[in-house]
């Protein structure tokens, strides 16, 4: 498995058909923001029950000789959302009306990163362009996947009975199969509205309306008041300086400064010979996963409503503490707290070097489950990660932003070098992110096979209820039984389980020419020129 390479630009992303819509936009002269919207929106069509226009979104963006950018494009609680809609519950449900809480930023960030393109990138291309392949296959259809067919059939019990759950996603009362084809017509319109119209029509124009009728229809109590009131907010992302690279990640409500942590901690205790491919490095990394998780699920939330600022938590003396906190002779206790996400990742670099980092979701499969009728998108449900006790770090009230596990990375490589990467998978995410940066930057792997090695993930994730240290069935036997001698609770799962993650990454050397990585536990590839 060779990298795929590219002089003129490249496109990463979880389903073939996103990445070739991205690469057909370099290809008309759009640069990597621009792309990355074609990349977006056809993955909200063609792989549905991981991403989709009613969910979040999140975005960094690098061009050279300018300091690196983020876009926070998430959603806070609707106005009305407070604990007396869930009287009589200890939590917030899952699924249905109830989860479908926070507003959905994705579109916003869209809208934000495209405004940003026409006026620092020289963006020219129409916002009607950049959404032509998501409309095509929402109107005329697309091949199911495997991976669509087997979220579909194993969660079906508990979405057939949400508003119009089964009428968008059943064919003829049945879940479609590999290789059928499957269109989703009302979303069609409503993506010819926003091309046409822009973004800011799904918050404050004609399209909102309809969205709020929509919403109020299904019992939601988000309205379009908040619509109108959120937007999109560009900022610096977080950044951490490790002895061979500036690695970057999002900022709160994201879980970006555990991605961090996790490299930072093992920055200062790796030792010559370690890597995510032998004992000593892979139970290096899983105990510095434990310590970044404390931390976040210490601090991260609501920036407004943290005490401290994210960015002093990755001082040296909290990274220098974290370190010394690991142990390298067992496994530490682990209190396993937990966060499910289904999402997608995906990476572009265009002609002149400027490249965007993004990642989008719906939190869990197929979101709430919940379908507007008449605007025919799902709904997120990343509100129900709240907590309904009053006075906790991410209680709920309304106008607040949910905690996220997302979170997409850049790194710049000291020796110039810039890598761009990320993953779905919740808990996974960070986890994912070190193994995929160690190997490549420590480990002499190069950036595909970085992504197809074997992977663990401690904890559960988007479709995981256990928290054992699940390892792929490709480790050697002899890896998976030294962890268990450590104490790690070992589990063996297949060999590329799709619980691992989609990851997904680009390399763009100083000389200009580009090496790419797609996941094979995806229906993914690299699109390059």
């Amino acid at each position: 498995m060779n990298p795929i390479l590219g002089m003129r630009g490249a496109v990463v992303a979880p389903h073939s058909l996103a990445a070739q819509a991205g690469l057909d936009i370099l290809r008309e002269g759009g640069n990597a923001i621009e792309a990355t919207i074609a990349v977006a929106s056809t993955l909200a069509v063609v792989y549905p029950h991981m991403t989709g226009i009613g969910g979040d979104g999140f975005w960094l963006m690098h061009q050279s000789g300018k300091p690196m950018m983020s876009i926070d494009a998430c959603g806070a609680t609707g106005a009305a959302v407070n604990s007396d809609l869930y009287q009589g519950m200890d939590s917030i449900p899952w699924r249905g009306p109830l989860a479908a809480n926070t507003v959905a930023g994705t579109v916003s960030g869209w809208g934000a990163a495209y405004a940003h393109s026409r006026t620092q990138w020289g963006g020219k291309l129409p916002f009607a362009k950049l959404l032509e392949s998501a409309i095509h296959y929402a109107r005329h259809g697309f091949a199911v996947t495997h991976s669509q067919e087997e979220n579909t059939r194993n969660k079906l019990a508990e979405l057939v009975n949400q508003p119009h759950f089964a009428r968008t996603f059943l064919k003829d009362g049945q879940v479609p199969v590999y290789g059928q084809r499957h269109a989703f017509p009302e979303l069609a319109a409503t993506l010819e509205q926003i091309a046409h119209a822009g973004a800011e029509d799904f918050y404050r124009g004609d399209l909102a309306q309809q969205i709020g009728k929509d919403l109020a229809a299904v019992g939601s109590a988000v309205t379009a008041q908040d619509l109108a009131a959120h937007h999109a907010q560009i900022k610096p992302p977080l950044q951490l300086k490790i002895s061979s690279a500036t690695l970057y990640n999002m900022a709160p409500p994201t879980q970006g400064l555990a991605s961090l942590m996790i490299l930072g901690t093992y920055d200062r205790i790796r030792q010559p010979g370690w890597s995510p491919d032998n004992v000593p490095g892979i139970h290096a990394l899983v105990e510095a996963t434990k310590q970044a998780f404390i931390q976040r699920d210490r601090y991260v939330t609501d920036p407004a409503h943290m005490p401290i600022d994210a960015q002093s938590l990755l001082s040296v003396n909290r990274l220098d503490g974290m370190a010394a906190a690991v142990p390298l002779d067992r496994a530490s206790p682990w209190p396993a707290p937990s966060s499910d996400g289904d999402t997608t990742w995906m990476g572009v670099v265009d002609d002149q070097g400027r490249a965007v980092s993004m990642i989008q979701s719906i939190y869990f499969e197929f979101g709430s489950g919940v379908v507007l009728p008449q605007s025919g998108f799902w709904w997120q449900n990343r509100g129900c990660s709240f907590d309904l006790r009053p006075n906790r770090l991410r209680s709920l009230a309304p106008g607040r932003k949910p905690f996220h596990t997302l979170n997409p990375a850049m790194a710049q490589l000291d020796d110039g070098r810039l890598l761009v990467y990320g993953t779905m998978g919740g808990e996974g995410q960070p986890q994912t992110q070190a193994a995929v940066f160690a190997r490549y930057a420590w480990g002499g792997h190069h950036v595909r096979s970085a992504i197809a090695a074997p992977r663990w993930l401690l904890g559960r994730t988007w479709a995981e209820q256990s928290t054992s240290l699940k390892l792929e069935s490709r480790f050697p036997e002899a890896t998976i039984q030294a962890l268990r001698a450590l104490g790690h609770p070992v589990e063996v799962v297949s060999d590329f389980d799709e619980r691992m993650g989609h990851a997904g990454a680009l390399v763009l050397h100083p000389d200009g020419w580009i090496e790419g990585g797609e996941d094979p536990r995806s229906d993914g590839c690299v699109a390059a020129w």
